[in-house]
């Protein structure tokens, strides 16, 4: 059985996982500074310390980043290597901010980009400050501190001590998913890993 950490994973909810984990081969540890969510472990990314070294396959990621001010990204990162195996591999979703300054500079910025899977509008100042109905119910620990492009992110990784990064824009959502492994791979192993993954939707070319 494969074991996969959920850093930031909120409410438990099957449509919130992510999809690889939705059988029974894998074991989902939940962690969330936030404890009001219930997860498995209370905690920081940027200090795991209740997670073993090398104990998880996958680290998984969606939409935490962001929330740490630039000089903790190193740190977190850095968390996310330790816990993982030799062959294991991070999986990290963030906004796309190179897609996100597009719209403002057509001047967009409160008008609705996209609509959440959960039905949440999202303006590009969300996604660049914080989602507001969050932060108006007293959540400050969901404001944006930071952002990436598809560059900024890749380069993150890899001064992170993760050996190769691949990186995929679904414009749709204005976000970026990032593949990133302990051990180089020839780019063969690294798109077989994003099929696995990431599946088809961040397939280059498709919207």
């Amino acid at each position: 059985m494969k074991t996969v950490l959920y850093v930031g994973c909120g409410l438990d909810s099957i449509q919130r996982r992510p999809e690889f984990a939705h059988n029974e081969d894998w074991q989902e540890i939940r962690l969330d500074i936030d404890a009001s969510v219930v997860p498995d472990v209370v905690s920081s990314m940027t200090e795991m310390p209740a997670v073993a070294t090398g104990s998880v396959d996958v680290v998984f990621s969606s939409h935490n980043l962001e929330h740490l001010y630039p000089h903790d990204v190193g740190r977190a990162l850095g968390e996310f290597r330790r816990v993982l195996r030799e062959d294991g591999c991070v999986l990290c979703l963030c906004p796309d901010l190179q897609s996100v300054a597009a719209l403002v500079a057509d001047g967009f910025l409160e008008e609705t980009a996209y609509i959440t899977p959960f039905g949440l509008p999202i303006a590009p100042i969300d996604i660049l400050y914080g989602l507001r109905v969050s932060l108006a119910q007293g959540h400050k620990h969901m404001a944006h501190h930071c952002g990436f492009t598809e560059k900024s992110l890749a380069q993150a990784f890899l001064n992170g001590g993760f050996a190769s990064v691949a990186i995929r824009r679904q414009r749709r959502f204005l976000q970026l998913a990032a593949l990133a492994t302990v051990r180089a791979l020839p780019d063969s192993d690294i798109q077989d890993l994003l099929k696995q993954y990431i599946g088809e939707m961040f397939v280059e070319g498709k919207p």
